[in-house]
Protein backbone atom coordinates (compact mmCIF):
# COMPACT_ATOMS: atom_id res chain seq x y z
CA UNK A 1 0.00 0.00 0.00
CA UNK A 2 2.85 2.39 0.83
CA UNK A 3 4.42 1.96 -2.61
CA UNK A 4 1.07 2.84 -4.17
CA UNK A 5 0.77 6.03 -2.15
CA UNK A 6 4.43 6.88 -2.94
CA UNK A 7 3.52 6.83 -6.64
CA UNK A 8 0.34 8.86 -6.20
CA UNK A 9 1.76 12.41 -6.32
CA UNK A 10 4.25 11.77 -9.14
CA UNK A 11 1.56 10.13 -11.29
CA UNK A 12 -0.85 12.97 -10.55
CA UNK A 13 1.92 15.45 -11.41
CA UNK A 14 2.48 13.82 -14.78
CA UNK A 15 -1.23 13.56 -15.59
CA UNK A 16 -2.27 16.92 -14.12
CA UNK A 17 -1.74 19.07 -17.26
CA UNK A 18 -3.75 16.64 -19.37
CA UNK A 19 -6.52 16.39 -16.79
CA UNK A 20 -6.72 20.20 -16.73
CA UNK A 21 -6.67 20.38 -20.54
CA UNK A 22 -9.38 17.78 -21.08
CA UNK A 23 -11.37 18.20 -17.88
CA UNK A 24 -11.46 21.85 -16.91
CA UNK A 25 -14.67 22.45 -18.88
CA UNK A 26 -16.33 19.41 -17.27
CA UNK A 27 -15.05 19.60 -13.69
CA UNK A 28 -15.13 22.71 -11.52
CA UNK A 29 -11.95 24.07 -9.88
CA UNK A 30 -13.28 23.30 -6.36
CA UNK A 31 -13.55 19.61 -7.34
CA UNK A 32 -9.97 19.71 -8.67
CA UNK A 33 -8.95 21.30 -5.36
CA UNK A 34 -10.72 18.63 -3.33
CA UNK A 35 -9.11 15.75 -5.22
CA UNK A 36 -5.65 17.35 -5.24
CA UNK A 37 -5.91 18.23 -1.55
CA UNK A 38 -6.96 14.67 -0.70
CA UNK A 39 -3.94 13.29 -2.55
CA UNK A 40 -1.61 15.65 -0.68
CA UNK A 41 -3.21 14.63 2.63
CA UNK A 42 -2.73 10.94 1.80
CA UNK A 43 0.98 11.60 1.13
CA UNK A 44 1.41 14.05 4.02
CA UNK A 45 2.56 11.57 6.71
CA UNK A 46 5.53 10.46 4.58
CA UNK A 47 6.31 13.92 3.24
CA UNK A 48 6.32 15.52 6.68
CA UNK A 49 9.35 13.38 7.58
CA UNK A 50 11.35 14.59 4.57
CA UNK A 51 13.43 17.77 4.32
CA UNK A 52 11.16 20.63 3.29
CA UNK A 53 8.12 18.36 3.50
CA UNK A 54 6.18 20.56 5.90
CA UNK A 55 6.55 23.55 3.61
CA UNK A 56 5.58 21.55 0.57
CA UNK A 57 2.48 20.04 2.16
CA UNK A 58 1.46 23.36 3.70
CA UNK A 59 1.90 25.32 0.47
CA UNK A 60 0.13 22.67 -1.62
CA UNK A 61 -2.82 22.54 0.77
CA UNK A 62 -2.99 26.35 0.88
CA UNK A 63 -3.05 26.33 -2.93
CA UNK A 64 -5.91 23.80 -2.85
CA UNK A 65 -7.87 25.99 -0.41
CA UNK A 66 -7.33 29.09 -2.59
CA UNK A 67 -8.37 27.13 -5.70
CA UNK A 68 -11.50 25.85 -3.97
CA UNK A 69 -12.48 29.25 -2.58
CA UNK A 70 -11.75 31.24 -5.74
CA UNK A 71 -13.27 28.73 -8.13
CA UNK A 72 -11.13 30.33 -10.84
CA UNK A 73 -10.16 28.06 -13.72
CA UNK A 74 -7.01 30.13 -14.33
CA UNK A 75 -5.76 29.09 -10.87
CA UNK A 76 -5.52 25.50 -12.13
CA UNK A 77 -2.56 26.52 -14.29
CA UNK A 78 -0.49 27.71 -11.33
CA UNK A 79 0.03 24.23 -9.85
CA UNK A 80 3.14 23.34 -11.94
CA UNK A 81 4.90 26.65 -11.20
CA UNK A 82 4.07 26.17 -7.51
CA UNK A 83 5.61 22.69 -7.44
CA UNK A 84 8.74 23.97 -9.20
CA UNK A 85 9.02 26.84 -6.73
CA UNK A 86 8.69 24.45 -3.80
CA UNK A 87 11.32 22.09 -5.19
CA UNK A 88 13.58 25.05 -5.97
CA UNK A 89 13.28 26.13 -2.35
CA UNK A 90 13.94 22.62 -0.97
CA UNK A 91 16.98 22.02 -3.19
CA UNK A 92 18.29 25.57 -2.77
CA UNK A 93 17.92 25.59 0.99
CA UNK A 94 19.66 22.22 1.19
CA UNK A 95 22.71 23.89 -0.36
CA UNK A 96 22.64 26.56 2.33
CA UNK A 97 21.78 24.42 5.34
CA UNK A 98 23.10 21.08 4.06
CA UNK A 99 23.60 18.44 3.27
CA UNK A 100 22.67 19.08 -0.37
CA UNK A 101 19.60 17.18 -1.55
CA UNK A 102 21.48 14.99 -4.06
CA UNK A 103 23.99 14.04 -1.34
CA UNK A 104 21.08 12.89 0.84
CA UNK A 105 19.78 10.72 -1.99
CA UNK A 106 23.27 9.36 -2.74
CA UNK A 107 23.89 8.45 0.90
CA UNK A 108 20.85 6.16 0.90
CA UNK A 109 22.75 3.84 -1.46
CA UNK A 110 26.28 4.68 -0.33
CA UNK A 111 26.44 5.99 3.27
CA UNK A 112 30.22 6.58 3.24
CA UNK A 113 30.61 8.92 0.28
CA UNK A 114 34.19 9.96 -0.48
CA UNK A 115 34.93 13.72 -0.40
CA UNK A 116 35.04 14.03 -4.21
CA UNK A 117 31.57 12.43 -4.40
CA UNK A 118 30.25 14.92 -1.84
CA UNK A 119 31.57 17.80 -3.98
CA UNK A 120 30.00 16.19 -7.05
CA UNK A 121 26.59 15.86 -5.37
CA UNK A 122 26.74 19.54 -4.46
CA UNK A 123 27.30 20.45 -8.13
CA UNK A 124 24.45 18.19 -9.23
CA UNK A 125 22.17 19.84 -6.66
CA UNK A 126 23.06 23.20 -8.24
CA UNK A 127 22.07 21.82 -11.66
CA UNK A 128 18.66 20.85 -10.25
CA UNK A 129 18.28 24.28 -8.64
CA UNK A 130 18.88 25.85 -12.06
CA UNK A 131 16.41 23.44 -13.65
CA UNK A 132 13.66 24.20 -11.12
CA UNK A 133 14.22 27.95 -11.56
CA UNK A 134 14.05 27.61 -15.36
CA UNK A 135 11.05 25.30 -15.20
CA UNK A 136 9.14 27.48 -12.75
CA UNK A 137 9.72 30.62 -14.81
CA UNK A 138 8.83 28.87 -18.08
CA UNK A 139 5.70 27.35 -16.61
CA UNK A 140 4.65 30.68 -15.10
CA UNK A 141 5.23 32.47 -18.41
CA UNK A 142 3.11 29.89 -20.21
CA UNK A 143 0.43 30.27 -17.54
CA UNK A 144 0.33 34.02 -18.08
CA UNK A 145 0.78 34.41 -21.83
CA UNK A 146 0.35 31.15 -23.75
CA UNK A 147 -2.67 29.20 -24.92
CA UNK A 148 -3.72 26.19 -22.83
CA UNK A 149 -2.41 23.78 -25.49
CA UNK A 150 1.15 25.18 -25.14
CA UNK A 151 0.91 25.08 -21.35
CA UNK A 152 -0.23 21.45 -21.52
CA UNK A 153 2.48 20.46 -24.01
CA UNK A 154 5.24 21.97 -21.90
CA UNK A 155 4.01 20.89 -18.46
CA UNK A 156 2.79 17.47 -19.57
CA UNK A 157 5.53 16.41 -21.97
CA UNK A 158 8.47 18.73 -22.66
CA UNK A 159 9.43 19.22 -19.00
CA UNK A 160 9.62 15.44 -18.51
CA UNK A 161 11.81 15.11 -21.59
CA UNK A 162 14.15 17.76 -20.13
CA UNK A 163 14.18 15.93 -16.79
CA UNK A 164 14.95 12.66 -18.58
CA UNK A 165 17.88 14.29 -20.36
CA UNK A 166 19.15 15.63 -17.02
CA UNK A 167 18.81 12.25 -15.30
CA UNK A 168 20.36 10.38 -18.22
CA UNK A 169 23.18 12.87 -18.74
CA UNK A 170 24.05 12.90 -15.06
CA UNK A 171 24.04 9.09 -14.92
CA UNK A 172 26.38 8.87 -17.95
CA UNK A 173 28.70 11.50 -16.45
CA UNK A 174 28.73 9.69 -13.11
CA UNK A 175 29.63 6.39 -14.79
CA UNK A 176 32.47 8.08 -16.65
CA UNK A 177 33.80 9.77 -13.51
CA UNK A 178 33.73 6.46 -11.63
CA UNK A 179 35.84 4.84 -14.34
CA UNK A 180 38.37 7.67 -14.14
CA UNK A 181 38.62 7.50 -10.34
Amino acid sequence: MRKLTDLLLPVVGVLYPFVVYFGSEKVSPPVFALVLGAIWLIRAPALLRQPGGRWMVGAALLYCVLLAVSGEEAMLHWYPPLISALLLAVFGLSLRFGPPMIERVARVREPDLPPQAVRYTRKVTWVWVAFFAFNGLTSAALTLWAPLSWWTLYNGLIVYFIMGVLFGGEWLLRQRLRKLA
